[in-house]
């Protein structure tokens, strides 16, 4: 409940003061849908020809763009698309702008569980093949080894962690509405 001074206006919340559920899964929604569009933004740069940080992906990536760079755009611009749409249907679900929300919820808690795998396992290897703890008979690629340590995966991985937080705590949400419609 906000206080109000004497004149009647509403004060601001004052700072330590807890935020509800309902704020907090919001701000895990913002922040997963803000993790998934920079994702897709890289793609679709690279996608239109862009080389600023392709070399922190993987060498391939840039020799790809290269030798074919019809294809390869085509390709990341369908990447970007799919990523965008990962970012914004859970928003867009979550204040209720698609049909079918119990499915695209449902699609939300897989997307989410498969970046946080997919991220922080990804993390983990580069950083500890970065550390020296794992050393690949093959060698590695160090920029595109530091890419994934510090810069791709962990946004992929805030990206699910982001997600799964908005899930769960939109949940809670939802069941104590279910229970005050009892």
């Amino acid at each position: 409940m906000d206080s109000s001074n004497e004149r009647g206006r509403p004060q601001a919340r004052k700072a330590g003061r807890r935020r509800t559920p309902a704020g907090l899964g919001r701000a895990c929604l913002w922040t997963a849908c803000a993790a998934g569009l920079l994702h897709a933004a890289f793609s679709l740069y690279w996608a239109v020809g862009g080389r600023w940080l392709l070399d922190t992906v993987g060498q391939w990536a840039v020799q790809e763009s290269a030798d074919a760079p019809l294809q390869t755009g085509l390709l990341l611009g369908a990447v970007a698309l799919f990523k965008a749409a990962a970012a914004l249907i859970p928003t867009a679900s979550a204040y209720g702008r698609v049909p079918w929300p119990g499915l695209w919820r449902a699609v939300s808690w897989i997307g989410a569980v498969v970046l946080v795998l997919y991220g922080g396992a990804n993390t983990v290897v580069s950083n500890a093949v970065l550390a020296g703890l794992i050393r690949p008979d093959t060698g590695y690629n160090r920029m595109a080894t530091i890419g994934h340590a510090w810069l791709w995966d962990p946004l992929f991985l805030l990206w699910g962690a982001a997600l799964l937080g908005y899930l769960l705590l939109s949940r809670a949400g939802r069941d104590s509405r279910r229970e005050r419609a009892r």
